[in-house]
């Protein structure tokens, strides 16, 4: 397996399927990019909220893959493997939740804190592993951890700008990127070590520091 991570933002994915397992695929694809209409011939549930998913109440052709670059197959085992196999013959990666082994890719267990994303795989061989891994991973990647990397974030192209020299960057985003950070983040609270941090790009830089 060779793990990577899809920029989906404005793609379209097709969801092949609107029980559970398909309904959990269109959420993830939501979350990442656009989804593709869910075809499928269940009437949508009174509980699905998505106003961007376009439920299709209507039998899957090879047709409802133009446009796509990514499926998942999540409807009943023979609807899958037309469903793969109308992918594939057109190019488009696509899992099948019946037979994963005749897919392109296996989904991942995932951990989202904002920008931070880990993703957790067995190879389609132990979900519930990936999902027990997953679960201990969200303990302690908490939502104080999603803000450090928000900071992080936020002032990384202010190091861009102001500091010249590529090895003090280096040095400065190593430094940053030390635990200690979230763990004074976690007791003082965000704005202060956001100062904290200004002060310290302010002596690697050649500007005065932000008074935010």
């Amino acid at each position: 397996m060779f793990p990577l991570f899809l920029n989906l933002t404005d793609r379209l994915v097709l969801v092949v399927g609107g029980g559970p397992v398909g309904r959990r695929k269109a959420t993830a694809a939501l979350t990442a990019g656009r989804a593709r209409p869910l075809v499928c011939l269940e009437p949508r549930p009174a509980d699905e909220t998505h106003s961007s998913l376009d439920w299709r109440t209507e039998p899957y052709t090879a047709a409802d893959l133009d446009g796509a670059v990514l499926a998942f197959a999540a409807a009943t085992p023979d609807v899958n493997a037309r469903a793969v196999a109308d992918a594939k013959a057109r190019g488009v990666w696509v899992n099948s939740a019946s037979d994963p082994e005749s897919g392109d890719f296996f989904p991942s267990a995932v951990v989202r804190r904002g920008d931070l994303v880990v993703a957790v795989g067995t190879g389609g061989a132990a979900p519930a592993l990936a999902r027990e891994i997953r679960r201990r991973l969200e303990e302690q990647f908490d939502d104080d951890f999603g803000r450090w990397m928000e900071l992080l974030a936020e002032l990384r192209p202010i190091v861009l700008e102001r500091v010249g020299d590529a090895e003090c960057r280096r040095q400065l985003f190593e430094r940053w990127a030390r635990w200690e950070w979230l763990e004074r983040l976690r007791r003082d609270g965000m704005d202060a070590v956001r100062r904290a941090l200004l002060q310290e790009l302010h002596e690697a830089g050649d500007e005065p520091p932000s008074p935010l």
